[in-house]
């Protein structure tokens, strides 16, 4: 399977499979690869995570050397516990570090459990992410994310939403050349604006043309915008 650095110097462009079945998913995955994306994410909306899981067997058969993680919806932080060991990626929306003196429970747990699965793949951890308790002090919440996610994973307000470029600063500037990554509201257009800060990009909404069918074009535009 392909090693996936994510870091200063490069952007990484994450494809995201919102899966519907494994036909679907394995569908999207292809096109994302024939784009030039550098992998995907599998996410359930419409289903549980234990469908997600089958599909992602099914998806991962078929393409043994393209990169693929996970985001099970469903089961946020707990989802180190059943993931597959050999899926290169985790994405949960709420990593469970705000802006309080010390990383919530949830944060604490995933970090041991991660060790007694002895996981190596690679965990995108949401902070101060759409739909989640609103973080006030971002630069606060990315440093206590530091060494406990591998690539602070963060959004907009809201699905296919530009994140404020503002809180992007910030979080680059509290985090050194920790990586970032964003979920929300890229598109060709205006990735621009976020290449200086940003390491990662994860993009549904921008290379798609529908809810769960991305276009490959799109995808091509998008890793153009990128500069590759």
């Amino acid at each position: 399977m392909s090693p996936l650095k994510i870091g200063r110097g490069k952007h990484t462009l994450l494809a995201v499979v919102h899966a519907e079945d494994a036909k679907q998913a394995l569908r999207n995955a292809k096109r994302a690869r024939n784009g030039g994306a550098d992998g995907v994410f599998l996410i359930n909306h419409d289903t549980s995570y234990r469908g997600l899981l089958r599909y992602y067997e099914q998806v991962r058969a078929e393409m043994p050397d393209f990169w693929i993680g996970l985001n099970c919806l469903d089961l946020g932080t707990d989802a180190i516990e059943v993931i597959p060991h050999n899926a290169q990626g985790l994405w949960v929306d709420n990593a469970g570090v705000g802006e309080g003196d010390t990383p919530g429970n949830d944060a604490l747990k995933f970090a041991k459990q991660r060790k007694a699965e002895d996981w190596d793949g690679t965990y995108f951890g949401g902070v101060a992410f759409k739909y989640q308790e609103e973080v006030s002090d971002v630069a606060r919440a990315a440093r206590l994310a530091v060494p406990l996610v591998d690539v602070i994973t963060t959004s907009g307000p809201g699905t296919g939403m530009a994140a404020d470029l503002i809180k992007i600063k910030t979080m680059r500037e509290a985090i050194g050349d920790h990586p970032l990554a964003i979920a929300s509201g890229i598109t060709a257009g205006n990735v621009h604006l976020y290449l200086p800060y940003v390491d990662c990009f994860l993009v549904a909404s921008g290379i798609s043309d529908s809810y769960s069918e991305l276009n490959e074009s799109r995808v091509q535009e998008l890793v153009a915008a990128l500069g590759r």
